[in-house]
């Protein structure tokens, strides 16, 4: 087998997928259902109870959650608006960024 016809079938087996629409909305879903619980844990919390350190896990865990599932939601969308609109990469990744922070100021009450 020459060079040629390993390249060839390499680029033809790496050829990306995209995944279902479906896929899609549910990944979405869940990432905005985890940065709202995370938003309402860190809405919940008070400055006082922070003196012991035992009291840091839970607003900890929910920064670390909530921040991931927010960039992750922000990524999705992106993409999604890069597709429907046909926008570049940046415009849409801006307009993502907005759109997750305007859902986590709703969310907090802001």
């Amino acid at each position: 087998m020459s060079e040629v016809d390993v390249e060839r079938l390499l680029r033809s087996a790496l050829v990306p997928i995209e995944p279902s629409g479906a896929l899609t909305d549910r990944l979405e879903e869940r990432l905005s259902k985890l940065t709202s619980i995370a938003a309402e844990e860190l809405a919940d919390w008070e400055l006082s109870s922070m003196r012991d350190p035992r009291n840091w896990a839970r607003p900890v865990a929910a920064v670390v959650i909530g921040g991931a599932a927010a960039g992750a939601l922000v990524v999705v969308r992106a993409r999604q608006q890069q597709r429907k609109r046909g926008a570049s990469g940046l415009r849409a990744l801006e307009k993502s960024v907005r759109g997750v922070a305007q859902d986590v100021s709703k969310r907090l009450g802001r």
